[in-house]
């Protein structure tokens, strides 16, 4: 993968457009996100949570870092869009985390949407990651017709989880 500016990994510089391989990325941020948002999750959806600006500045603080990097690594055009695509999938982002609370035995609507703005923002981070690894991983960022494959994959596999996800909370 090609990054879009500078960063250093392991105390090695990396400049804007150096190659590097998907694994040097995608393994130390899906771990990294998933404990942070696992974190911000638990404490916005938990019974005696922590105050909303403690909430905001917790989860707040480590999404505009994850924003920066993100920006570094995969361009702000890409970003751009992750924000765009992640405004026309609300209603799957609201299904989704609505059936994992439903997990818990709560609700999403029992939670004022102030409370769900950490954890969908961690949703979007983490769904782009998810998109940006399968087409790193699949080999299919060079290749038009492999990319047009697997981004119509990923967008079948999201449906069908949002669905789903949906079903799922329901009953």
């Amino acid at each position: 993968m090609k990054l879009h500016g500078s960063i250093t990994i392991n105390r090695k510089p990396y400049a804007a457009g150096a190659e590097i391989p998907w694994y040097a990325i995608y393994p130390f941020f899906m771990l990294h996100m998933l404990m942070f948002g696992a974190s911000g999750f638990f404490m916005a959806y938990a019974a005696k949570r922590p105050e909303l600006l403690f909430l905001y500045l917790h989860g707040g603080f480590a999404i505009l870092i994850y924003t920066i990097f993100y920006i570094t690594i995969f361009g702000l055009d890409e970003v751009k869009w992750m924000f765009i695509n992640a405004g026309l999938g609300l209603l799957g982002i609201y299904t989704q985390v609505g059936w994992l609370l439903s997990l818990f035995g709560k609700k999403i609507g029992d939670y004022p949407l102030s409370v769900n703005v950490v954890p969908f923002l961690y949703y979007i981070l983490y769904t782009f990651l998810i998109r940006r690894a399968v087409l790193d991983i699949t080999g299919s960022r060079g290749d038009a017709e492999k990319k047009e494959k697997a981004e119509y994959s990923y967008i079948a596999v999201s449906v069908a989880v949002s669905l789903l996800s949906y079903y799922l909370e329901k009953h």
